[in-house]
C-alpha cells in the first residue's frame, strides 16, 4: 500500500508545475509516503529522500511564518532521525540549527511551540552526550523545564516530556554533582511511573529509568533503601521484557550492577553470584559486533575481580584480565569509555602483582593508568578516579623499589585527586584514606623523617572515617588504616590514649570482618602486634596471651601457600620472642620463635622488603639461646646474619643502625664472653638495648624538629645524620648512657627523651629578608664564620652567635636552611613552618630597620605576610635591633612577658594580647585571623595565602605559580568547609574569580564585620515582642529549621549555602561618583527595613539585576545557635532575638539554572529585620553560589 502511495504521489507531482499549490500538495505528501515506507522498511535512502523533498519545499521560499517554522521544524525532525541512523555530527548540529530557527518563529501561546521546544532539547541532550558540553546539558534541561509547563496534566506528550527531563536531570548530576537535580529526578520518575499503569507499553522503560536513579543516589547516600527499590524495580522491568525484547539485555544490566551494588555494601555472596550470571546472560545476547559489546564485557570483569578478592581464585582474575583487554579492543582512541577501560585492566593488574608479585603485571598496570589520565583533562569526570588509581600504582611499586620519586608523585596525583571528589561525592573517603596511607609510607621512609606526614595521615584517616558510617562497605578499611598511624604515633610519643585507641579501632574492625572476610587477617595481624606494647607499657600480662591466640589466628588463615604467610609468621615469632624475655617459658617459646623466624625468612627471599628485617630478629633469638646455652653455633649464625642484614640496608637508615649495633655485640661477645652478657645494677639490661633506644628516641625527636640546622659552634649546616653524629659523640650522650642504666624500661624512655630535647634544642631567625641572603647552596658545607661577612651572611653570622651565647647548639633559618630547589622539601618546609617555630625554645627577631632608641612602630616586619606566623608560633621571642641590641634593652628571657612590648604590639598590629601570647592555630575566631592578614603583603602574591595554612592549621597542597586568587580561595573553601563559619563572607571589594563569595584580595578584610552572637537589651526585647504577637509553634518551627540546616559546603568552585532569603523588590540611586566609579542605592527587600549599598557598578547597567533577581541573604550555620546566652530564655526565643539584630548581608543576583552569583559592594551590608513577623516569615533555602 505504502509503495502505491509513493507511486500515486510521484505521478501527481508531474500534474502540476514547479512552484503550483498542487506541486507543493503533492510534494509534502511524496515526502509523507516515502517517510512511513522508511518506517515500515527501514531503508535510509527513503529517509533521504524526505529530506531533499523538503529541502525543496524550503528553497521555494517562504509562504506564511506559520508554515515555514513549521517546515523547519519538519526538516530537523527528519534530520535528526538521520542523525539517530548514521551518527554524523553535521547532522546533529543542522538538526539543532533549524529547530531553534523554528523555536524562534514559534512565539510563546502559538501551536506547536512545546514540539519544537522538546525536539531541541532532545537534539541538544544528544550533542551532550556525544561532546559532554555542559551548555547543551543546561539548555536541554531549561528546554524541558518550559515545554512541560505548556503540556497540562492528562496531555498525551506530558509523560514524555517528564522522562527527558528527569533525564537531563540524571545527567546532569553526574556531570555536576549538584544532589537536588538527583532528586528532582527520582521524583518526576516516580510521576513518570503513574502515568504509565500496568499493562502501559512504556511502563517497563520508566521503571528502569527510575531504577538507575535511585541506583545513583545510593552510590552518593549509601541509604539502603533506595538500593533496595532500585532492585525491586528492575526485577519488574525485567517481567516486562522477556525474551527477545529488544531492551531485556539492558535490565539484565541494571539488576547486575545493582546486585554487584549490594554486594559491595553487606557482603551476601548471592548477589554477586546472580549479578555475575546475569552479566553472562547479557554479553550472550551482545554478540560481537554489538555496540553495546564493550560495556558488557567491561561490567562482568568487574564483578568477576570483586568475586576474586572474595576467594582468592586467580581464574577469575584471569578471566577479569582477558575480558577488560577484549573490551579495551572495542573502545578505539577517544572513545569515552577508554579511561574507565583502561582503568579497569590497570585495577585487575595491580590485583594480581598483589598476589603474585610478578613486576610485569604492576609496571603494565601503571602504563595503563598514565593512558588513561592523559585521555581525561582537568575537570572530565573521570580524571579523580585516573588520579586515584595510579596514585595507588605507585606507592605499591615504592613499596617494592623504596623510589622516592614514586612516593611523592602519588602523593601529588592523591591530592589533585582529592580536589576532584570535593565533600559529599561517594569516593572522597577513599581518597583521604589513599594520600593518608602515602603519607604514612613517607612517614615510614628514612630519607623523609616529617612528623607532619603522620599527623596529616591521623587527620585525613579521621576525615575518612566520618564518612564511612557503620554499614558503609570501607568502614572496616578505614578503621584499620586509622589504627596503623595511630601505633606509628605511639611508637614515638609513647603515649596510652594513641594505643588505646589504637585497639579499640583494630577491635571494632575485626567485629566487621567476621571469619571468612577477605580483611579478616588484617584486622587480626593489627590487633595483635599493639597489644604486646600495652603489655611494654601498662604491664598487662593478659594482654601478651591475648596476642598469641591473634598471632595463632591469623596464622591459621594463611595456609601454606598463601601469599601473607610470612607476616603472621613473623609477628608470632615477635611475640613469643617477647614472652621467652619475660622468663614465662623462656626456652620452648624461644625454640618456636627461632622456628617462626626460620619459616618467615624462608618465604622472605632476598629482594624481599622485609627480609632485613627478618634476618635481624633471627639473629636476636639465636644470640639470646646463645647466652643461654653458651652454643657458639648460635653466636655464629647470629653474626652471618647480621652481616647479610647490613648488606640489605643503606647506610643511615636506622635499621642498619640497629643490626650494625647487634653485630657488634655478637662479635665482642665471640671475641671476649664477658661482654654484653650483663651491666651491673640491671641484670636484664644490655649496653646495646640502651645504646638502641638512645638512637630510637634521637630518631623520633629529630622528626620533629627542621630537617637541617646549623651548629652554632661549627657554624656549619648540617642534616639529621650530622647532628646524630654530634650528639653520639658529645659528653651528653656519655652521662645518658650511664645515667640510665639503673632505670627501669619506662623511667629510662622518659629520662633518654628528656635528654634528648634538652640537647637539640633549637633558635629560630624570624626577619625581613634582604638583599643577599645566602641560599642553603651558597653555605653547605662551609662553615659560614669563615665566610666573607656581607649582606644577609653577616646577619648570619650574627645570629648564630647571639643564639651561641645565650646557650643554644643549634639555630634554623629560612634562608639557607631549606633547599628551595626541592619542590617537595619546600611543600614541606612551608606546611610545617608553623610547628617548627611552634617548637623552638627562642625565636630571635631581627629588626634591621630599627634603631637602637627606635620603637617597634612603623617596622617593616609587622607588615610583612609570613612573620604573622612568626610572631604568633613561638611561646618565647627576643627582639633584636638593627645593631643586635636587645629592643628597649629588656634583659628578659622572653619579650612575650613583658607587658610594654605586648601592649605596643597590640597597638600595632590590632591582634589581642591573648593572642599574642597564647595562640592556638585552628579555625576558630576565623574572621579575626584574616583581618591581622589583610593588612600584610609578601613578595609573591600567592604566598599571603600559603604563609597562612599553620595559623588555620590546614595542610593544603603548595602551586607556585597558580594566581593569588585561587590560592587565597582554596584557603577560604577549606576554612568555610572545616569550621562553618560564615564571617568568611563578611568583606568588601572585588570579587574572586575562584568564586564570587570569595573576595579577590586578602585586603577586602580590613573592614570590621558585625560579631556574629549579639543579643537584645530588655528594652528591645519587650519591644520585639510587642511589635506584632507570635505564636510558640511559629518560633518552635523556625528554631528546627535553622538548627537542623546543613553546614555550607564547597563542590568543585560551588558554594552550597544555606542563607535567610530576601527578595529585592524596588531598586533606587540614591547618588554616584563616577569618578571612583561608586553608586549608591537604597534597596527595599521583603522582611527588611530599607537599606543603602555602595557598589562599584550600576546595577541598571546589568541585564541579570533586575529586582526580581536581586536577593539580599543572610548566610546561616547552624552552629551560630550555640549555648543559650539566657538560660532564663527558651532557645527559640533566643533564636528570634539573634535574627532581629542588625546582620552583615550578602547582596546576589539569579542565574540560569538556579545558581547565583554575589554582587561585591564597597562597603558592608548591615541590614535588620522589620519585626518579629517578618522573622518568622522568613524563607530558608540553600543556594548554589559560583
Amino acid at each position: 500500500m505504502a509503495l502505491d502511495d509513493v507511486a500515486h504521489w510521484q505521478v501527481e507531482l508531474q500534474r502540476y508545475p514547479r512552484g503550483h499549490n498542487g506541486w507543493r500538495v503533492a510534494l509534502k505528501n511524496l515526502a509523507g509516503a516515502l517517510y512511513n515506507r522508511f518506517l515500515r522498511d527501514g531503508q535510509v535512502g527513503d529517509l533521504d529522500d524526505v529530506i531533499a523533498l523538503h529541502r525543496t519545499l524550503l528553497e521555494l521560499g517562504r509562504v506564511d511564518k506559520r508554515s515555514w517554522s513549521f517546515l523547519l521544524h519538519q526538516l530537523g525532525f527528519y534530520i535528526g532521525i538521520k542523525y539517530d541512523k548514521q551518527a554524523a555530527r553535521t547532522d546533529l548540529d543542522e538538526a539543532i540549527s533549524l529547530t531553534r530557527a523554528a523555536l524562534q518563529l514559534r512565539q510563546p501561546g502559538q501551536l506547536g511551540r512545546a514540539n519544537t521546544m522538546h525536539n531541541l532539547a532532545d537534539f541538544l541532550m544528544k550533542r551532550f552526550l556525544k561532546q559532554a558540553v555542559l551548555s547543551d546539558l543546561d539548555e536541554a534541561t531549561k528546554l524541558h523545564r518550559a515545554a512541560l509547563q505548556l503540556f497540562p496534566p492528562n496531555h498525551a506528550s506530558r509523560p514524555s516530556s517528564l522522562s527527558s527531563l528527569a533525564f537531563c536531570l540524571s545527567n546532569r548530576y553526574a556531570h555536576v554533582g549538584v544532589a537536588a537535580d538527583l532528586g528532582e529526578a527520582i521524583m518526576l520518575g516516580r510521576q513518570v511511573i503513574q502515568l504509565h499503569p500496568p499493562g502501559h507499553l512504556y511502563r517497563g522503560v520508566c521503571l528502569y529509568n527510575l531504577a538507575c536513579d535511585l541506583r545513583t543516589r545510593f552510590l552518593k547516600q549509601a541509604t539502603m533503601s533506595d538500593l533496595n527499590e532500585a532492585i525491586e524495580l528492575h526485577r519488574v522491568a525485567l517481567l516486562l521484557r522477556p525474551s527477545g525484547h529488544p531492551d531485556r539485555p539492558l535490565s539484565f544490566s541494571g539488576l547486575a550492577l545493582c546486585l554487584s551494588n549490594r554486594y559491595d555494601s553487606q557482603g551476601v555472596i548471592a548477589d554477586l553470584e546472580e549479578a555475575l550470571t546475569l552479566g553472562r546472560a547479557v554479553l550472550e545476547l551482545r554478540p560481537p559486533g554489538h555496540p553495546h559489546r564493550g560495556v558488557c564485557l567491561y561490567n562482568l570483569a568487574c564483578d568477576l575481580r570483586t568475586r576474586s578478592l572474595k576467594q582468592a581464585a586467580v581464574s577469575d582474575l584471569d578471566e577479569a584480565i582477558e575480558l577488560h583487554r577484549a573490551a579495551l579492543q572495542l573502545f578505539p582512541p577517544h572513545h569515552p569509555n577508554q579511561p574507565l577501560s583502561l582503568c579497569g585492566l590497570a585495577l585487575c593488574l595491580s590485583n594480581k602483582y598483589d598476589s603474585l608479585r610478578v613486576a610485569v603485571d604492576l609496571e603494565e598496570a601503571i602504563t595503563l593508568s598514565r593512558q588513561a589520565l592523559e585521555l581525561c583533562p582537568p575537570r572530565h569526570h573521570h580524571r579523580g578516579f585516573c588520579l586515584y588509581q595510579l596514585a595507588c600504582d605507585l606507592r605499591t611499586r615504592f613499596l617494592k623499589q623504596t623510589a622516592v620519586s614514586d612516593l611523592d608523585e602519588a602523593i601529588r596525583l592523591h591530592r589533585e585527586a582529592l580536589l576532584h571528589r570535593p565533600f559529599g561525592h561517594p569516593d572522597r573517603a577513599l581518597s583521604l584514606s589513599g594520600l593518608a596511607l602515602c603519607l604514612s609510607s613517607k612517614y615510614d621512609s628514612q630519607e623523609v623523617l616529617v612528623t607532619k606526614n603522620l599527623e596529616e595521615a591521623i587527620a585525613l584517616g579521621r576525615g575518612a572515617l566520618e564518612l564511612c558510617p557503620p554499614g558503609h562497605a570501607y568502614r572496616g578499611v578505614s578503621l584499620y588504616n586509622l589504627a596503623c598511624d595511630l601505633r606509628r604515633r605511639f611508637l614515638k610519643r609513647a603515649e596510652s590514649p594513641d594505643l588505646d585507641e589504637e585497639i579499640k579501632l583494630l577491635y571494632a574492625a575485626s567485629e566487621l570482618h567476621p571469619p571468612g572476610h577477605p580483611d579478616q587477617l588484617s584486622s587480626l595481624g593489627g590487633s595483635a602486634p599493639c597489644l604486646p606494647d600495652r603489655y611494654d607499657h601498662q604491664g598487662v600480662i593478659a594482654k601478651l596471651e591475648q596476642t598469641l591466640e591473634l598471632e595463632r589466628a591469623a596464622l591459621e588463615l594463611c595456609p601454606p601457600g598463601h601469599p601473607d604467610r610470612s607476616t603472621p609468621l613473623y609477628n608470632l615469632a615477635n611475640c613469643l620472642g617477647k614472652r621467652s624475655s619475660l622468663r614465662l617459658a623462656a626456652m620452648p617459646d624461644l625454640e618456636e620463635a627461632i622456628e617462626m623466624h626460620r619459616a618467615a625468612l624462608a618465604l622472605r627471599p632476598t629482594r624481599h622488603p622485609n627480609r632485613a628485617s627478618s634476618l635481624h630478629d633471627l639473629a636476636l633469638c639465636l644470640a639470646d639461646r646463645s647466652h643461654i646455652n653458651a652454643a657458639s653455633t648460635d653466636l655464629d649464625e647470629a653474626i652471618a646474619l647480621e652481616q647479610e642484614a647490613l648488606q640489605l640496608l643503606r647506610r643511615g637508615d636506622l635499621a642498619y643502625d640497629m643490626s650494625l649495633d647487634s653485630l657488634m655485640t655478637y662479635l665482642e661477645m665471640k671475641t671476649s664472653p664477658q661482654v654484653g652478657i650483663v651491666i651491673p645494677g640491671d641484670p636484664g639490661v644490655k649496653q646495646s638495648a640502651i645504646q638502641r633506644d638512645i638512637r630510637d628516641v634521637t630518631f623520633e625527636t629529630l622528626k620533629t624538629m627542621p630537617t637541617r640546622l646549623l651548629h652554632t659552634h661549627t657554624s656549619i649546616l648540617c642534616n639529621r645524620d650530622a647532628q646524630l653524629s654530634h650528639f653520639m659523640s658529645s659528653r651528653e650522650y656519655n652521662q645518658l648512657l650511664s645515667s640510665v642504666t639503673a632505670c627501669n624500661p619506662e623511667e629510662r624512655i622518659e629520662c633518654i627523651r628528656n635528654a634528648v630535647l634538652m640537647y637539640f634544642q633549637y633558635v629560630t631567625l624570624s626577619h625581613r629578608w634582604g638583599e643577599g641572603e645566602p641560599s642553603f647552596h651558597d653555605i653547605k658545607g662551609r662553615p659560614i664564620y669563615r665566610m666573607s661577612a656581607e649582606g644577609g651572611l653577616r646577619k648570619l653570622q650574627a645570629f648564630c652567635l647571639v643564639a651561641c651565647k645565650r646557650g643554644y647548639l643549634w639555630v634554623w633559618s629560612d634562608t639557607c636552611c631549606i633547599d628551595k630547589d626541592s619542590s617537595a622539601e619546600l611543600q614541606e618546609a612551608i606546611l610545617s613552618m608553623f610547628v617548627w617555630y611552634r617548637r623552638s625554645a627562642l625565636t630571635i627577631v631581627h629588626l634591621s630597620d630599627i634603631s637602637d632608641t627606635g620603637s617597634l612602630i612603623g617596622s617593616e616586619w609587622l607588615e610583612r605576610g609570613w612573620t604573622l606566623q612568626e610572631l604568633l608560633a613561638p611561646r618565647a621571642i627576643l627582639f633584636y635591633t638593627r645593631n643586635w641590641s636587645l629592643y628597649k634593652n629588656l634583659a628578659s628571657s622572653n619579650h612575650k612577658k613583658e607587658v610594654f612590648v605586648i601592649e605596643e604590639l597590640e597597638r600595632e598590629t590590632g591582634i589581642a594580647s591573648r593572642f599574642l601570647t597564647d595562640f592556638h592555630p585552628g579555625v576558630d575566631d576565623v574572621r579575626s585571623r584574616l583581618q591581622w592578614a589583610s593588612l600584610r603583603r609578601t613578595t609573591r602574591p600567592e604566598d599571603i595565602a600559603y604563609s597562612l595554612f599553620g595559623i588555620f592549621n590546614l595542610h593544603l597542597p603548595v602551586f607556585y605559580g597558580e594566581s593569588a586568587e585561587y590560592a587565597l580561595g582554596r584557603l577560604l573553601a577549606e576554612i568555610i568547609s572545616q569550621s562553618g563559619d560564615v564571617s568568611v563572607l563578611d568583606w568588601v571589594g572585588k570579587p574572586s574569580p575562584f568564586n564570587s563569595c570569595f573576595p579577590a584580595h586578602i585586603t577586602s578584610y580590613q573592614a570590621f564585620s558585625l560579631p556574629l552572637h549579639q543579643h537584645l537589651d530588655a528594652e528591645e526585647h519587650s519591644l520585639m515582642m510587642s511589635r506584632e504577637p507570635t505564636t510558640l509553634f511559629a518560633m518552635q518551627e523556625l528554631h528546627d529549621l535553622l538548627a537542623k540546616s546543613p553546614l555550607p559546603r564547597f563542590l568543585g568552585r560551588r558554594l552550597i549555602l544555606q542563607c535567610i532569603a530576601h527578595r529585592v523588590t524596588e531598586i533606587l540611586l540614591k547618588g554616584e561618583n563616577q569618578y571612583a566609579p561608586s553608586y549608591t542605592y537604597e534597596l527595599q527587600a521583603s522582611g527588611l527595613r530599607p537599606l543603602e549599598v555602595t557598589l562599584s557598578a550600576r546595577l541598571e547597567n546589568s541585564s541579570i539585576a533586575s529586582p526580581g533577581s536581586l536577593q539580599l541573604v543572610r548566610p546561616w550555620n547552624s552552629r551560630l545557635l550555640g549555648p543559650s546566652a539566657r538560660p532564663s530564655i527558651p532557645a527559640e526565643e533566643q533564636v528570634l532575638f539573634m535574627l532581629a539584630r542588625p546582620f552583615n548581608a550578602i547582596l546576589v543576583t539569579e542565574l540560569p539554572y538556579n545558581e547565583f552569583k554575589r554582587i561585591a559592594s564597597s562597603t558592608l551590608i548591615v541590614a535588620q529585620p522589620v519585626d518579629s513577623a517578618s522573622i518568622l516569615e522568613s524563607e530558608v533555602r540553600l543556594f548554589d553560589i559560583v
